[in-house]
């Protein structure tokens, strides 16, 4: 299973100014980008906050939503919500026969993946923007080499960054 992060961050590195922040601060440019990648894949995975901020799953791919409520249902078909660990979501997906999963955040989630060594590459959206104060990529204390693959300018003021995950080889 292929795991990208999908992300657009400030230019200081922010996610979001706080938990409640709706993610309509990005241009059109970003969300048609995010828009084409999500589809592809054919699902995302994301947090329960994050799920939260836009009310609906996304159309035309599996939306995965992590959280701790195990009561929350869903009225959606392409909508799942589980308590499961990263690991054990990987390996249903696999089964249900997808090969790509692009994990959306928040913070706890890109953390929570990045913890088990599950992420294979960051695509990060940089945005003309600075909050100063706010939500980082990750929520916990991370460490990961990275090796840039590709830097793409996207519309009049956005810069896509790929990474790789550098791993280390087994010895």
């Amino acid at each position: 299973m292929d795991v990208t992060v999908l992300m657009a961050m400030t230019l200081d590195g922010k996610i979001a100014q706080h938990a409640d922040h709706f993610p309509d601060w990005t241009p059109p440019e970003d969300k048609r980008f995010f828009s084409e990648r999500t589809r592809r894949a054919g699902v995302v995975i994301m947090g329960s906050r994050t799920f939260d901020t836009l009310g609906k799953p996304l159309p035309g791919r599996l939306n995965v939503v992590m959280t701790r409520d195990a009561s929350r249902t869903s009225p959606w078909t392409n909508l799942l919500f589980t308590s499961d660990p990263p690991r054990r979501i990987l390996a249903w997906l696999e089964s249900l026969g997808y090969t790509e999963a692009i994990v959306a955040g928040g913070a706890l989630v890109n953390s929570l993946f990045a913890a088990e060594g599950l992420i294979d590459r960051l695509v990060v959206t940089i945005s003309p923007k600075i909050f100063g104060t706010g939500i980082s990529l990750f929520s916990s204390e991370i460490s990961m080499d990275l090796e840039l693959k590709d830097v793409r300018r996207l519309g009049r003021d956005l810069v896509v960054l790929t990474y790789k995950v550098v791993r280390p080889v087994p010895g």
